[in-house]
């Protein structure tokens, strides 16, 4: 028996240590703290120091803002109060951790539905995978949100085994569920995708009926709102909206939203270069028109419109103004009645499928045009193998499910399908998005590691080895 307990030890302790020396390689060598990171961070100091949830930007002190949910700010004011302000390399440090207790997690779940081996597969799967063990390196709401991801899943199966009623596991799973809409506004369709699953697991079809049984999850559902409920009251009082989760553009109340550009540019936009070099510079930087596709362009009229608009843009110190919104958005009329299916079917799906497909390198020092094999041709064989990995895990994924499908779900029909539908829906979700990023489909990778280790399924997971 003890020979049996190191056994196991070592084979759950190698992939641990394997996977934190790669993600303190990424923190070493890779770390990236700028953009959101810095915005998130200003937040929580000004939340620490002076009260106020905002940033600065004016002499005068800390502004207020509701552009970005509390749920992170709050977890870099505890690391701030911990190890200092601007500690962001113990942040990096903190999350390696979570991230692996992310893979933990999963791999456990695997365990406990597929068996031993499945368990360690997606073990091996979570921590060697680079592409989440990449944004350890930043701190930023992935990290934390995958780790909901994997807990709202692990707590469910947990809840279920322990009888689907009032148990501690009902409330792990409330909380990773309220915690994951207070770090993103769309993890709400963790809820919806987790909630059904769980009616389903409280009143099975052979049993009877009752109400009792619901008011468990009825309950649950309550508490996964109730930290919203301080957050809309604030937003209230400090900017007089009722204003839940975060706005979609990312504005304060006040601040204007013009919409005719971001119509026009998802006439055309798909990859992530368009997002890098054109959306996210709108109204903040030059736009020039030779990053713009010639998809982008209908006729030789349409060109020379965006080239005078782009040029009018520019001179205008890289901002916007209601007459160039208003003759986007005309463009945008014109391209929409020229093709809508174009529109509302062909963009839409190829740029999810950018986001499922694309290398995912966005967060290394790679260039945008990294297929340019002649001038760099290191970088285009690394980006290259990112793209076949990638590709490995969603197959692996996909494959696994067809797997456990095979097995008629395994006796774990409410899960599969609380999986799926989480995929489903946040893809249906990433369809109306105008700009494409790799990290918007990060969170599938969990799921698909859980999937995965479908392939590997063997004895019944009554196994005495552990994974958590």
């Amino acid at each position: 028996m003890a020979e049996s307990r190191a056994r196991s030890r070592t084979a759950i302790g190698a992939p641990l240590a394997l996977g934190l020396a790669l993600r303190i390689a990424f923190i070493t060598n890779a770390a990236r703290v700028a953009g959101d990171t810095l915005l998130y961070g200003d937040i929580a100091k000004n939340w620490m120091q002076f009260g106020v949830y905002g940033f600065a930007r004016t002499d005068t002190g800390a502004v207020p803002t509701l552009i970005r949910l509390p749920g992170y700010p709050i977890f870099l004011a505890l690391c701030f109060k911990l190890f200092g302000p601007d500690c962001y390399f113990q942040v990096m440090l903190v999350q390696a951790v979570i991230d692996l207790l992310t893979c933990l997690l999963i791999a456990d779940l695997a365990r406990r539905v597929f068996g031993n081996r499945a368990g360690l597969l997606a073990l091996w799967l979570g921590v060697l995978c680079p592409f989440t063990a990449n944004y350890v390196a930043a701190p930023l709401t992935e990290t934390l949100t995958l780790f909901c991801i994997a807990l709202a899943f692990y707590a469910l199966e947990r809840w279920r085994a322990a009888g689907a009623s009032w148990n501690r596991w009902l409330w792990i799973v409330t909380a990773a569920l309220s915690y994951s809409i207070l770090l993103r506004p769309e993890q709400g369709l963790l809820a919806a995708a987790v909630v059904p699953a769980m009616i389903w697991l409280a009143t099975p079809f052979t049993e009877p009926r009752r109400l009792s049984r619901v008011v468990p999850i009825v309950a649950a559902s309550i508490c996964v709102l109730l930290p919203l409920v301080p957050w809309t009251i604030r937003n209230w009082r400090t900017f007089h909206v009722i204003q839940p989760l975060a706005p979609r553009y990312a504005t304060d109340p006040g601040e204007p939203v013009y919409l005719g550009f971001q119509r026009w540019y998802r006439t055309w936009a798909i990859d992530f270069s368009s997002t890098e070099n054109v959306y996210w510079n709108w109204d903040s930087d030059d736009i020039n028109i030779d990053d713009i596709p010639s998809r982008a362009f209908d006729s030789d009229q349409q060109y020379n419109q965006v080239d005078a608009l782009l040029t009018t843009y520019n001179a205008n110190n890289n901002n916007t103004n209601p007459a160039i919104e208003q003759a986007f958005d005309k463009l945008a009329d014109e391209r929409i009645a020229d093709d809508p299916v174009r529109y509302y079917l062909a963009m839409p799906f190829a740029r999810l499928a950018d986001m499922l497909l694309r290398p995912r390198v966005e967060m290394m020092e790679v260039p945008l045009h990294w297929w340019q094999w002649k001038t760099q041709p290191r970088r285009t064989a690394l980006v290259l193998a990112y793209a076949l990995l990638n590709l490995a895990y969603l197959l692996l994924g996909l494959y696994g499910l067809w797997c456990w499908r095979r097995q008629r779900w395994n006796g774990h029909a409410a899960l599969a399908f609380a999986t799926i539908a989480f995929v489903l829906l946040r893809c249906a979700m990433l369809l109306n998005l105008d700009n494409s990023e790799p990290r918007y489909t990060l969170e599938l990778f969990p799921l698909l590691q859980l999937w995965a280790a479908a392939i590997l399924r063997d004895r019944p997971a009554s196994s005495p080895a552990q994974l958590s």
